[in-house]
């Protein structure tokens, strides 16, 4: 499993609300069992954690998005729509405001998070996981 952190951008302004789009592109290994994303303030105050999992445990071509406060994690929301392929390149899109989060999928389809931090600006980002990430857009 692979990690990648970026904590407390120094020459990167703060993401911003209306402004903020996170671009990736990812290769889905054939060995893939999962990946997240996580966007907040620090590994305790996650607004957003994505995790596409191709079978890991009893999740099995699920995306589960959460939320963390003060260490402790919220309601997870679940997605069975999964348009992601082992051994495909796919690309999706991560854009918020203080009330949502909205994904675009590989394939089109869109699904929204609560922003419950409800936060105008992050500047924690880390990507673990299975996956091999081409690249990642901020804007």
């Amino acid at each position: 499993m692979h990690s990648l952190a970026i904590r407390k951008y120094t020459n990167v302004q703060h993401f911003t609300p209306c402004v903020h789009s996170l671009n990736f592109c990812d290769l889905c290994s054939c060995l893939h069992r999962r990946f997240a994303i996580n966007i907040g303030h620090d590994a305790d105050n996650i607004a957003l954690h994505f995790n596409p999992r191709f079978d890991s445990g009893s999740d099995v071509n699920t995306i589960v998005c959460n939320s963390k406060s003060g260490g402790s994690w919220g309601e997870e929301q679940r997605e069975g729509h999964f348009p992601f392929a082992r051994g495909e390149e796919s690309k999706f899109y991560i854009n918020f405001t203080m009330d949502q989060f909205y994904i675009k999928l590989p394939d089109g389809r869109m699904m929204d998070f609560p922003n419950r931090l409800g936060d105008v600006k992050y500047d924690y980002f880390e990507v673990k996981g299975d996956a091999v990430f081409h690249g990642v857009k901020i804007k």
